[in-house]
C-alpha cells in the first residue's frame, strides 16, 4: 500500500466523562427554510466502505477532506451528502476541514476498508485525524477522530452533517433531540451523537441557519431547535479542543425513524470504537482468506495492495438485500449529481448495469470468489430479466429499470456468464434472452444485431463489440441448450451466431476509410454498411463525423471472446489506426480514449460534464479510459506477447489513488491536463472508484499469471478457432 506514515490509528483512547448541552441561544424553528438546492459531491470518492456483514446495510464515501455521500438503506439510495469538521477559534477564523489544501487518505489495514483522513490546516494551526468504519451490527457510520491543535491554543471542533434522506434532500425535517440532533423523511432517518458528548447542538438550513455557514460568518454557534422541512443540516460542538481534550468518537446512525437511527447510533457508541473496528477489519481479512491470494503476476506490495483493495471494493459494492447486484460506482459525476429536476433522484453510477456486472463478476471469478459470481447471474436472470427476456438498460438493486434503451450485449453477457459458470438451471431464462436477441428489431425495424445502444451507450447501429458479444451469447447459449436437452434450440443459436459473424465485416469493416488504406474496424455503422460515408453527430458537444473516421478498441472483443484469431490482419491493422487515433502515452503509462473524438469528460477549464451543450461546439472532452490499457493486455496476451500484457497491467496500477479507489478515466492531452491541479494522467473527477476499472485489474493480473485469457469462453473458441 502507498502509505502514508502517521502516528497510530486515531481514537484508540478515547476517555472522558460525558458532559451536559450547554443552555440553547435562540431555539425554537431555524430560519431560512427550505435552504439551498441540495446536490450531490463531486465522484471523485477516495474512499468506499461498509461491513463484510449482510446485516449492517449502510456504506460511506469519501471525497476530498470529509465523508460524503452515505447510502442506506441500499446501494442505490444515497442518504448523507457528507459530513465535515468546522474549527474556530470563536473570535476571529472558522475553517472547514474539506477546504485545506494538505488532505491525505489511506487505507490503514491493507486487508481492510478501514480508512484513514488527515487534514492539516493552510495556516498550520490544527490537524484532524479522521478514521472511518461501519458497525457490523448496526447501520452506523463511526468517524474516529484525533484533533490537535498546533499552536497550544484551545480551539473549538465542530461536526455537520448533511442529510439528504431516501435521495431527496428537500423535503427533510430535523430537530435537537437530548445531545444529539436527527434528521427524518417519510421513509428514512440519520442520527448524529458524539463521545464525548456534544457539548452544543442545532439544526438549520442549508446556507442560511445550518452550521457551515453560520460558523464561517460569525465564528459561533446560534441554537435552533428544529428545522420543519427542506435541506437541513445537522451541527454539534465537540467536547475536543485539541489541546486538552484531543479524542472524540462521532456516530452518524441511520433506520427507518429517528429513534431507530438514533438508537442504532448510540448501540454503536457504546459499543466502542475500537471493538467496533476489530470486528469490521476482522470480517474483510475473513473474506480475503477465503478467496486466492494475490497473483505472481503482481510484483510489488503496491500492486499486491491495490489488487486486495480491488477485491474487497468490488465485494463492497453488492447490495446487503439483493445479492447478486452489484452497482457501477458509488458515485454520481458531474452533471449527474446536481439533482435538477431531470436527474432527482439520482441514478447513476449507484444504479446495477448487466455490462458491469458481467466484468465484475468475471473479476471476482478470477480471484477466487465464485460464489459472488454465481449470486450475479443468478440476480441478472432471477431479478433483472424483463419479461420479453432482455436485460435492462440499468436497474436500481431491486431490479426496477431506470434507464430503458435496449443494449444487446446486456442481455448477451449474462448468457456467456451462466455458460462459464456451468448454470444449466438457468436455461429457461437463457431461451428467453437467446431468443429476444434474435428476434430483436431496432424502432424502424433495422433487425439484429442491430442495437439501440453500443457499449458506451450514446450511438444505435451496427458495433463490432456489441456483435462480438451477441455471437459468444448465442454459442454459449447452443452449449446450454444441448446440456438441457434442446437440440433444436441450440442449432437455430449456432446458426445465427455464424450468419452474424458472416456478416460482421460488411457491417462494420470498412475497405474505403480515410484512416488506413487496408481493412479497419468502426465504431459502428448507422446503416449496416461499412463503406458507406453516412455521417453523425458523435454527441456530448461533439463534431459530426463520417461513420468511417470514427474508431474505438471494442472490437477487442472478438478476440477476447474467441470469435478471431489474435493475429488476424484486420485486427492488427484496426490495432494500429486505434492506437494512431485515440491513444496518448502519459506519465503513468498508455491509455485510450473511447472512440475519435469523445466528449463526455470535462470541459477545457475544468469544469464538470453536462450534456446541454451545443453540438459541434467541443465544449467538453472525453478522458483517457485506464479500463482499456487491460483490455490491450488481453489481447496481447493472445498475440503471445506476455511481456506487453504486464506492462499493461502495471500501467493500470499507477491510476489508482492513495488510497487505491480506481477510476473511470484519467486527464490526457486536452485541456487543461498539464496544467496546474490536473497532471496528465492521474484521475479526473469521472466515477471513482469504477468497478469496472477494478475488475479489469484483478481479471488482467490473473490472465497474465496463465498467459491467456481465463474468461475466453472455450465452447465460442472452438467453436471458430478450434481447440
Amino acid at each position: 500500500m502507498r502509505k502514508l506514515m502517521f502516528g497510530a490509528l486515531a481514537g484508540l483512547l478515547v476517555t472522558g466523562l460525558i458532559p451536559g448541552i450547554a443552555a440553547a441561544q435562540g431555539g425554537g424553528e431555524a430560519p431560512g427554510a427550505p435552504g439551498a438546492h441540495p446536490s450531490w459531491l463531486p465522484a471523485n470518492k477516495t474512499g468506499f466502505g461498509t461491513a463484510h456483514d449482510r446485516s449492517s446495510n449502510v456504506w460511506f464515501t469519501l471525497q476530498g477532506g470529509q465523508m460524503s455521500e452515505v447510502y442506506y438503506p441500499d446501494l442505490s439510495t444515497p442518504s448523507v451528502r457528507s459530513m465535515n469538521f468546522v474549527v474556530t477559534d470563536g473570535r476571529s477564523f472558522a475553517d472547514t476541514d474539506y477546504t485545506a489544501k494538505s488532505q491525505q487518505v489511506r487505507r490503514t489495514d491493507d486487508d481492510s476498508l478501514t480508512y484513514e483522513q488527515t487534514i492539516t490546516d493552510d495556516q498550520h494551526r490544527w490537524r484532524l485525524r479522521k478514521t472511518y468504519v461501519t458497525d457490523p451490527a448496526a447501520t452506523t457510520v463511526l468517524v474516529d477522530v484525533d484533533f490537535q491543535s498546533l499552536t497550544g491554543r484551545p480551539y473549538q471542533l465542530y461536526a455537520v452533517a448533511d442529510p439528504d434522506l431516501t435521495n431527496d434532500g428537500s423535503d427533510d425535517s430535523a430537530a435537537r433531540k437530548g445531545d444529539a440532533v436527527t434528521a427524518q423523511d417519510a421513509t428514512n432517518a440519520a442520527a448524529l451523537t458524539a463521545k464525548p458528548a456534544f457539548t452544543r447542538t442545532s439544526v438549520g438550513y442549508a446556507g442560511s441557519s445550518d452550521g457551515n455557514t453560520q460558523l464561517t460568518k460569525t465564528f459561533k454557534l446560534n441554537t435552533y431547535d428544529t428545522a420543519a422541512k427542506g435541506n437541513v443540516l445537522l451541527t454539534g460542538q465537540t467536547a475536543a479542543d485539541g489541546v486538552r481534550s484531543r479524542h472524540v468518537t462521532l456516530a452518524l446512525g441511520m433506520g427507518a425513524k429517528a429513534a431507530d437511527a438514533l438508537g442504532s447510533a448510540q448501540a454503536s457508541q457504546r459499543r466502542g470504537v475500537r471493538d467496533t473496528t476489530r470486528a469490521y477489519d476482522r470480517g474483510w481479512e475473513q473474506y480475503l482468506r477465503g478467496i486466492s491470494k494475490p497473483p505472481s503476476s503482481l510484483k510489488t506490495d503496491a500492486e499486491r495492495d491495490l489488487y486486495k483493495a480491488s477485491m474487497l471494493t468490488l465485494a463492497a459494492s453488492e447490495d446487503k438485500h439483493h445479492p447478486g447486484a452489484f452497482i457501477a460506482s458509488p458515485s454520481m459525476p458531474w452533471r449527474f449529481g446536481n439533482n435538477d429536476p431531470e436527474w432527482s433522484p439520482s441514478g447513476t453510477y449507484h444504479l446495477v448495469w448487466p455490462r458491469d456486472l458481467y466484468q465484475i463478476a468475471t473479476g471476482l471469478a478470477a480471484g477466487g470468489d465464485t460464489a459472488a459470481a454465481n449470486r450475479s447471474v443468478s440476480y441478472m436472470f432471477g431479478t433483472q430479466q424483463q419479461a420479453d427476456g432482455h436485460m435492462p438498460q440499468n436497474s436500481r438493486v431491486d431490479g426496477v429499470p431506470y434507464w430503458t434503451s435496449i443494449q444487446l450485449d446486456e442481455t448477451a453477457f449474462p448468457i456467456v456468464l451462466a455458460q462459464q459458470l456451468g448454470r444449466t438451471d438457468l436455461w429457461p431464462g437463457v431461451r428467453k434472452a437467446a431468443d429476444f436477441i434474435i428476434g430483436y428489431r431496432g424502432p424502424a425495424g433495422q433487425p439484429s444485431p442491430y442495437t439501440q445502444q453500443e457499449r458506451w451507450e450514446e450511438q444505435d447501429g451496427w458495433s463490432p463489440s456489441t456483435i462480438a458479444s451477441v455471437i459468444a451469447g448465442l454459442v454459449c447459449a447452443a452449449d446450454l441448450a444441448s446440456h438441457s436437452g434442446a437440440p433444436a434450440d441450440a442449432a437455430r443459436y449456432l446458426a445465427a451466431a455464424d450468419k452474424f459473424k458472416a456478416d460482421l465485416p460488411k457491417q462494420t469493416i470498412t475497405t474505403n476509410g480515410p484512416l488506413s488504406k487496408d481493412p479497419y474496424f468502426v465504431r459502428l455503422t448507422k446503416d449496416a454498411n461499412a463503406n458507406a460515408p453516412t455521417t453523425y453527430n458523435l454527441g456530448n458537444s461533439s463534431v459530426t463525423m463520417d461513420q468511417r473516421a470514427v474508431t474505438d478498441a471494442g472490437f477487442l472483443d472478438l478476440v477476447r471472446l474467441g470469435i478471431y484469431r489474435a493475429d488476424d490482419p484486420v485486427i492488427k491493422n484496426s490495432v494500429k489506426v486505434t492506437d494512431k487515433d485515440i491513444a496518448f502515452t502519459t506519465p503513468t503509462g498508455q491509455f485510450w480514449h473511447r472512440y475519435t473524438k469523445d466528449g463526455y469528460g470535462e470541459q477545457a477549464d475544468g469544469s464538470p460534464w453536462d450534456y446541454t451543450f451545443p453540438a459541434e461546439s467541443r465544449t467538453t472532452f472525453g478522458r483517457l479510459w485506464p479500463l482499456l490499457a487491460g483490455e490491450r493486455g488481453e489481447y496481447e496476451l493472445t498475440l503471445g506477447d506476455p511481456s506487453s500484457a504486464a506492462r499493461r497491467l502495471r500501467d493500470l496500477g499507477r491510476v489508482s489513488s492513495s488510497a487505491e479507489t480506481m477510476p473511470e478515466q484519467v486527464w490526457d492531452e486536452n485541456p487543461p491536463s498539464g496544467q496546474t491541479g490536473f497532471p496528465v494522467g492521474t484521475p479526473n473527477a469521472s466515477a471513482t472508484p469504477l468497478a469496472w476499472t477494478h475488475a479489469q485489474y484483478v481479471r488482467l493480473a490473473w490472465d497474465v499469471k496463465a498467459g491467456s485469457v481465463l474468461e475466453t469462453p472455450r465452447v465460442v473458441r472452438c467453436h471458430y478457432l478450434g481447440c
